[in-house]
């Protein structure tokens, strides 16, 4: 068999070069870290880390007068223990709104969480080591995130959405009919797989032709860790894909996009951003109210299968999510509607 680089394969390259670019910058004594979570976390986590990382440091150069005139690569292990717990509160009141070169960066919760969990598994490391005397990030709490309602589409709107996808070309004229002729196949069976299996955006762009199984009805994507896993699916997103293989057979890729399931206009593996664009040039013509993402289609999907089943453990499978408290805490609120049923599902006496 042909061997060929696969999608994640090929990003996998791509975060480890770019993570020898950003150690470049950083103070030499963070290749240990890096080095000891390498077994442990995937490319994409570790590069996340080292951007999140090189803002600590530029953090300190910035606010700390102790620092003034030192670049980055000047610090050596022991700066760590001249941070104290408020740095670090300090630290995080600048993640909020912070000047990053000619650029105005901003984070929510997420990404102060994220930002922060980074920072203790940072000093984590060279404490238990016994590197540093002190660990400051301990002394910090991780900001809180609040669950915010699950957005998705109600059952009608999905209807709306493939119709609108199929028939909204005879609307148009010119240019934008024959862009919309081109790419209706592809994009019909984008959104409909997206909406029929729950996968997640990075998955979908990662599918290559060899990953189809038509006998089976299922594909083999990609989880997040790298875990390999087929997910099955049904008579409408079979005649979907099968609509669109016809139409990419007359598609010559570039060089190097022969596999993938997926071109862009360009003839290459299209990106994530294309596909997230996609979707919501096609969802703001159904709802003005929602904000529809390519992951709002995947909650729509995992909504519908657990109100179909009930079953959050096979919803928990399906999405990949690693921990099935992820999967509660998204569909709780459906849990409580179930158990609202309950109170008028017993006739204690006939009437």
């Amino acid at each position: 068999m042909e061997n060929r680089q696969t999608y994640h394969e090929h990003t996998d390259i791509e975060n480890t070069l770019r993570l020898r670019q950003v150690l470049e910058c950083l103070p030499p004594f963070c290749r240990d870290y890096f080095r000891s979570i390498d077994a442990t976390t995937t490319t994409k986590t570790r590069i996340s880390y080292a951007y999140d990382i090189r803002i600590f440091f530029q953090f300190l150069l910035d606010t700390n007068p102790s620092f003034k005139g030192k670049s980055m690569r000047d610090f050596t292990v022991d700066v760590l223990d001249q941070v104290k717990a408020v740095d670090i509160e300090e630290y995080e009141e600048y993640l909020k709104v912070y000047q990053n070169g000619d650029r105005l960066e901003t984070n929510g919760e997420r990404g102060l969480k994220r930002k922060i969990s980074a920072l203790r598994s940072f000093y984590a490391y060279y404490f238990k080591r016994e590197m540093i005397q002190t660990n400051p990030a301990v002394l910090v709490d991780v900001p809180k995130i609040h669950q915010k309602s699950i957005v998705r589409l109600d059952a009608d709107e999905v209807a709306m959405l493939l119709d609108y996808i199929e028939h909204c070309g005879e609307k148009l004229t010119g240019q934008k009919r024959v862009y919309y002729e081109k790419t209706k196949e592809r994009d019909l069976a984008i959104v409909t797989l997206l909406l029929g299996t729950g996968i997640r955006v990075s998955e979908c762009v990662g599918l290559d032709i060899e990953d189809v199984d038509f006998k089976n009805n299922g594909i083999k994507v990609t989880r997040k860790g790298g875990n390999e896993m087929v997910v099955y699916f049904g008579p409408e997103v079979e005649k979907a894909l099968k609509n669109y293989l016809k139409v990419r057979e007359n598609v010559t890729p570039l060089p190097g996009h022969e596999h993938a399931l997926f071109y862009s206009a360009q003839r290459r593996r299209i990106g994530v951003q294309a596909v997230e664009n996609l979707v919501k040039k096609y969802a703001r013509q159904i709802t003005t109210t929602k904000k529809i993402t390519p992951h709002k289609l995947r909650s729509t999907y995992g909504t519908a299968l657990y109100q179909e089943t009930g079953d959050i453990y096979l919803v928990a499978d399906v999405l990949g999510h690693r921990d099935v408290n992820t999967t509660k805490k998204h569909y709780a609120a459906l849990d409580d509607a179930r158990r609202r049923q309950a109170a008028t599902a017993v006739r204690l006496r006939e009437e």
